[in-house]
């Protein structure tokens, strides 16, 4: 008898926090909840956005192989989560929209989450850990 494949909620996400530990964790709880297909993972917004801009750019752009949420953590060194949002625009301008960015970080600070409203209203924002809870907000 075959085996019937589970149905996932997206089909590409991305993680993105400097934080293997976290990206590993964050990484088994989507398998877990069948939340996306595939999982993307980056330990720095620059290595991200290369990737990012290299599915924009290449013949792969065609494929649907963008995420469709991108989990973002606030506090990472070189390019913090602002900064990739901010440049993240520039690359994906087409597809912005298209794209949930989810915050998810372990930022105590009340002005972040203002920060993030100030950039835009879509975006959610998250406090780690990743839960099913979160997922079924998403």
């Amino acid at each position: 008898m075959k085996r019937k494949e589970p149905t996932f909620k997206y089909n590409y996400v991305m993680l993105l926090d400097d934080n293997e530990l976290d990206n590993f964790i964050n990484h088994k709880t989507i398998e877990a909840y069948h939340f996306s297909k595939n999982i993307y993972v980056n330990t720095s917004s620059k290595s991200a956005l290369e990737f990012l801009n290299n599915l924009e750019s290449s013949a792969l752009a065609d494929l649907n192989i963008f995420p469709e949420v991108i989990f973002i953590d606030l506090n990472m060194p070189m390019i913090d989560g602002f900064q990739f949002i901010e440049k993240l625009n520039s690359i994906v301008s087409t597809k912005i929209n298209k794209i949930k960015l989810v915050i998810l970080t372990s930022s105590i600070n009340p002005d972040d989450k203002e920060r993030i409203r100030n950039i835009s209203k879509n975006i959610q924002f998250f406090y780690k850990p990743l839960t099913q809870e979160i997922l079924n907000q998403i």
